[in-house]
């Protein structure tokens, strides 16, 4: 990791698209008003022909919050970018023309593919190493392929193109303080790493349950669902960061290979009907508002049978965790906003008579966004100190003064991959899901219904009480 960029021009393919003005763009303002992205220069380009008037005003916009809350030197920073951005109308897969851009541009560059997965692969198929000038990196949004195969042919794109370590491939869940607050929270206490394993873990769920709906994002997520959506791209690395041995080093290389070795023993076992569940939310109301049935959402095709709620067991062959199951879950439009990794703990193997009160087993769990840590515990008393009574014990975890999104610019522009996903590890997740969603495709496991606003299909292993 080095403190200095090692990219001098940012630019984003797809900046006339949502994704850019909603996300990318705000969390680079974050970045830049904090100083972490010095004499950095932001170039757009898109299939739009947009006006430098235009573009100027999407980058304006979207740094507004930023410079609103940002001191003297971070205001000037800011505007020193708007002053000195560009656009270009492109088509990025016509030969010639995106490797023509880049050629133009201060280098080395970061090329941000905020694109359709086609796309993206397209434009770099038609793209030489020639074309890129030396210290290239290239910057991935998922769905990373749409299997095992696009995955491995994409990766082998790639490296024709540039290194593995200067490849990108986002996973804008995994943000820094995340990482680093369950690596901290692992392997900094004494107390906690000989209990982390099977003898003591009943069971770990990593939930990802949301209130928001469709929200117009049929052109996508009806393409995807929930497995491919979240499951898939972001569950199971918080399952591996929770699984993985201690590395040497938590840095990328250690890491990441720490993260592989998890995943390459993790399967879903079969039959599927048993180890995993879908669901996709009815007419409901949530929060005051109206939300119609899925299948009658704009842009939706009934007949896919997309799931937007998934929920998966997931089995790590290893010594550490041999016959813990791991639950996967993550779903739209549900009352209950649920964003956490819950492990729960064994029973104690004998409680002495005369105490009374116990009736669970401990949990331990760990929120997200924002990064929690509650730890329940029993206690005696009040009252009857014979009595044992459930307490939880609650720490708010460090937060990134970043935006997800900013996080993942600061590691590209550094030249720091710690929080991109591996190709190996690409391959393996859509290893570990592509044979459900297989079975899911011939029907060989139901599509279930919950009403939206609900906690889904009150009968599911992972199911709270409203």
């Amino acid at each position: 990791m080095t403190s200095e960029n090692t990219v001098k021009t940012l630019l984003i393919l797809g900046a006339s698209g949502d994704l850019t003005g909603r996300l990318l763009l705000p969390g680079l303002a974050r970045l830049v008003a904090s100083g972490r992205a010095s004499g950095l220069k932001l170039v757009g380009a898109g299939s739009d022909q947009w006006t430098p008037a235009q573009w100027a005003k999407r980058v304006h916009d979207s740094f507004a919050e930023a410079a609103e809350s940002a001191g003297a030197e971070g205001k000037a920073a800011l505007a020193a970018m708007e002053k000195g951005t560009a656009y270009h109308g492109i088509d990025v897969t016509a030969e010639g023309s995106l490797a023509g851009l880049i050629g133009g541009l201060e280098a080395p560059v970061a090329v941000y593919f905020a694109l359709p997965p086609q796309v993206s692969q397209k434009a770099c198929e038609i793209l030489d190493r020639e074309h890129l000038p030396a210290g290239t990196r290239l910057v991935l949004e998922k769905p990373f392929g749409s299997g095992v195969g696009s995955a491995e042919a994409l990766n082998r794109t790639l490296a024709r193109l540039v290194p593995e370590d200067h490849v990108h491939r986002v996973d804008h869940f995994l943000g820094k303080a995340t990482v680093l607050n369950i690596l901290g929270l692992r392997f900094a206490n004494r107390f906690l790493e000989p209990v982390w394993n099977r003898e003591h873990i009943e069971k770990v769920e990593i939930i990802f349950d949301e209130d928001l709906a469709l929200e117009g994002r049929a052109r996508y997520y009806d393409g995807a669902g929930a497995l491919r959506d979240m499951i898939q791209s972001h569950l199971l690395h918080i399952m591996a960061l929770l699984a993985i041995d201690a590395p040497a080093t938590i840095g990328e290389r250690d890491l990441r290979d720490a993260i592989s070795t998890v995943l390459r023993a993790s399967s879903i076992t079969t039959p599927y009907r048993n180890s995993t569940r879908r669901a996709r939310y009815s007419a409901g109301t949530i929060g005051g508002r109206d939300i119609p049935d899925y299948a009658a959402e704009e842009g939706v095709d009934a007949s896919r049978n997309t799931e937007t709620l998934a929920e998966v067991q997931v089995g790590i062959d290893n010594w550490r965790w041999k016959g813990v199951p791991f639950t996967l879950r993550s779903g739209k439009a549900l009352g209950i906003k649920r964003k956490e990794a819950v492990v729960t703990f064994r029973p104690v193997p004998h409680l002495p008579d005369g105490f009374q009160g116990v009736d669970a087993p401990n949990q331990l769990r760990i929120g997200f966004g924002p990064d929690t840590l509650k730890l329940d515990v029993d206690v005696n008393g009040p009252g009857d100190i014979f009595s044992l009574d459930r307490t939880t014990l609650l720490a708010e975890l460090n937060a990134s003064e970043l935006l997800p999104y900013g996080e993942v610019l600061e590691g590209v522009i550094n030249g720091d991959p710690l929080l991109s996903v591996r190709g190996d590890t690409a391959e393996q997740c859509w290893r570990i899901v592509e044979p459900v969603l297989a079975a899911w495709a011939r029907d060989s496991v139901p599509l279930e219904k919950y009403d939206a606003g609900s906690a889904g299909p009150a009968e599911w292993p992972t199911a709270v009480e409203r």
